[in-house]
């Protein structure tokens, strides 16, 4: 981030801020002046959301933004979740979008990983609904692990 960023939050909303949970009581604007990884309310993906291949690497990455102290776990499970995710879309704009988010977790950009797969939900239900199989969450246990 560079420069100066104004956030607007409304009464009682939430705001993940460099692992911390800020919870304001009225309208208010917060500006940020330097580097921050934050997330807000309304982006943050509930474990039972999490129910698709990139709905899974989103709350994986989702984990190491809001508790990056402690993301050894998150970071190893998407180390290997993302290679079984490249292997398994034949989308060419999914793969590649994948790779971007692959670059910008290791360069400590979760926020914009998280915003960059976001974009790719409409068409990973494209692609979903074009298989000839069911999907079948992955490692939904480590995924709950992650959750608590």
């Amino acid at each position: 981030m560079k420069g100066k960023l104004r956030i607007s939050l409304k009464a009682n909303e939430k705001i993940y801020i460099n692992g911390a949970v800020v919870k304001v009581d009225r309208k208010t604007s917060i500006e940020f002046l330097n580097d921050v990884q934050f997330l807000l309310e309304n982006h943050v993906m509930l474990p039972e959301n999490a129910s698709t291949p990139l709905r899974q690497l989103y709350f994986i990455i989702q984990v190491i933004l809001m508790n990056p102290n402690d993301s050894g776990d998150a970071r190893d499970m998407f180390r290997r979740s993302l290679p079984l995710l490249l292997a398994s879309f034949s989308s060419e704009q999914i793969r590649a979008t994948l790779k971007q988010v692959d670059r910008l977790v290791a360069e400590e950009h979760t926020y914009e990983a998280l915003k960059m797969l976001r974009g790719l939900f409409p068409l990973e239900a494209v692609a979903l609904a074009e298989s000839d199989t069911a999907y079948k969450p992955i490692e939904n246990l480590a995924l709950e692990a992650l959750a608590s």
